[in-house]
Parts: C-alpha cells; sequence; structure tokens
C-alpha cells in the first residue's frame, strides 16, 4: 500500500536514493537550509518551517493547526504508489510525528498504538514531538487515541541523530 522513511537531514540525499522515494516532506527549523534533491518534483516536495517544540519560545515558530492541515493535505494527494520521505533536522521529533500522523490519516481503521508501536520497533530513538500530534489527534477526530499512543510508546533512546526506519502502511 505504501511506505514512510524517516530519516535526518544529513542522511536525505542517500536515503532518497536507496529507497526509491519521490515524494519528500521537509520539517525544519525556518531558515534552515535544505537542497530538494534531484529526485524529487518540486510539486511532490513539502517544506514545512516549523521549530521542534511543544510551547511557545520567542524566535521560533510553534507548530499550529495550519502545519498539520497542510502536512495532512500533502499526504493524502500522495499516490502511495512510490515511497515517501519525512526529515527533520535530526529524525527523532517533527519527522517521527509526521509519520505517525500521516500512518493514522491514511489508515483511519488501523488502531493507534499499533502505529505506535511499530515506530517503536524500527525506530529506538523515535520521539514524536507531542504538540504536532496532539494537533493531528483533533483534526482527524481520534479523541485523544493518538496522543495516548504516544505517550504509551514514550520517549526514544538519547541521540543526536535518530535510527532512519521504514514504516508500512497497512
Amino acid at each position: 500500500m505504501g511506505r514512510l522513511h524517516v530519516c535526518s537531514l544529513a542522511k536525505v540525499p542517500q536515503t532518497v536514493r536507496e529507497t526509491g522515494a519521490r515524494s519528500l516532506v521537509t520539517l525544519l527549523d525556518q531558515g534552515t537550509p535544505v537542497a530538494r534533491p534531484l529526485e524529487i518534483a518540486a510539486d511532490r516536495h513539502l517544506h514545512v518551517s516549523i521549530s521542534d517544540i511543544v510551547k511557545a519560545i520567542d524566535g521560533h515558530v510553534l507548530p499550529t493547526d495550519a502545519h498539520v492541515a497542510e502536512l495532512l493535505d500533502f499526504v493524502r494527494r500522495w499516490d502511495l504508489s512510490e515511497p515517501m520521505l519525512i526529515h527533520c533536522y535530526a529524525g527523532v521529533s517533527r519527522s517521527t510525528a509526521a509519520a505517525f500522523i500521516a500512518a493514522c490519516a491514511l489508515n483511519p481503521e488501523r488502531n493507534e498504538v499499533e502505529i505506535a508501536l511499530a515506530i517503536r520497533r524500527v525506530s529506538p530513538t523515535a520521539t514524536p514531538n507531542a504538540r504536532l500530534v496532539t494537533i493531528a489527534d483533533a483534526m482527524l477526530r481520534r479523541r485523544g487515541r493518538m496522543t495516548a499512543a504516544i505517550e504509551q510508546i514514550g520517549r526514544g533512546e538519547e541521540c543526536f541523530e535518530g535510527v532512519p526506519f521504514a514504516l508500512e502502511l497497512h
């Protein structure tokens, strides 16, 4: 049905080459430079400028409903025929939240805990951004189940860079 890949900014070119991803979601602080790989068409690249925060901090961009709506619109337009790569700076928080959100949006009947546990199995470092998940939980009408699922898997292992992973959408 489709496969999501998650990695850090540093591993984007290699991951695109290795996976054949043709859609890309970038979640980075405003002003962080990122080069779109040649394999990704401009209209298949979503760049969301948000900080990895859960509460407002001066000089940072707090994730909002508009950011999550943009992500949901993009993943819902994905035809699932070729992999999608989602990345943030470290591949730990924003990108893992976006992958969890995408999996929940594209599998409305699939249990949230099952998806969260699948992420934990493939990435010991995944720590999905709670604010992004909470916003998506409300938008997808999951009644707090997405938030609870992320709380259940807890914080991932401490790291500078997350373990890249693939998540099957089935």
